[in-house]
C-alpha cells in the first residue's frame, strides 16, 4: 500500500459526510506506519472503542469506510475466523458493520463482516503478527496469493458498502 496523508485518508471516506470525516480520529503516527506490509490501514477510535475505520487502495484510489463494532465479548472462548484474511482467533474477531454509502446509508441500511478485532489482517497474513496456535491454517498458497485473496475479500466488502 502506498503511504497516505491525513488529508488523503479523510477525503477517501465513502460512507460518511465530509463533516464526519473531518471530525474522526486519524492515527497520529502515519509516518511510522509500515505501509509496505499493509493491504489496508485499519484503526480503532481511542475515544470510542465501538468505532473503527479502514482505508485501502482500490483501482489506484484510496477508499475508506467507517465501521461500528460491539465491545469485546467477555469470557468468549469460541474460535472465529476473519472473513478478510481467514485467520482464526479465540475472541479476536468482531462483527464490524458499515453504513452503506449514499441514500441507502442515510436510510439506515448497513452491511457487516467478521474482521480481526485489531484490524491487523495484513500482518497476520505476512506472519509479522501471531494470533496463537492454529490461527493460520496450513495452505499451499504463496504469500502473494494470500495477500491477493485478502485484497479481493476487502474489495468485495467495500463494494457492498458502496453498492
Amino acid at each position: 500500500m502506498k503511504p497516505l496523508t491525513e488529508q488523503e485518508i479523510r477525503a477517501a471516506f465513502v460512507n460518511c459526510t465530509k463533516g464526519e470525516a473531518k471530525r474522526l480520529s486519524v492515527p497520529r503516527e502515519l509516518a511510522e506506519t509500515p505501509w509496505d506490509d499493509l493491504d489496508y490501514l485499519g484503526w480503532r477510535d481511542p475515544q470510542a472503542p465501538d468505532r473503527a475505520y479502514l482505508v485501502t487502495e482500490l483501482d489506484g484510489l484510496p477508499r475508506a469506510v467507517r465501521l461500528r463494532t460491539s465491545g469485546p465479548a467477555f469470557g468468549q472462548t469460541r474460535r472465529s475466523m476473519c472473513s478478510i484474511c481467514l485467520t482464526t482467533h479465540t475472541g479476536g474477531v468482531s462483527l464490524m458493520v458499515a453504513p452503506r454509502a449514499g441514500k441507502a446509508g442515510q436510510q439506515g441500511n448497513s452491511v457487516g463482516t467478521y474482521i480481526c478485532s485489531d484490524l491487523c489482517c495484513s500482518l497476520y497474513v505476512r506472519g509479522k503478527k501471531e494470533a496463537g496456535i492454529g490461527a493460520r491454517l496450513h495452505e499451499s498458497l504463496t504469500l502473494e496469493e494470500k495477500t491477493e485473496r485478502t485484497v479481493v475479500n476487502l474489495a468485495a466488502f467495500i463494494a457492498k458498502v458502496t453498492a
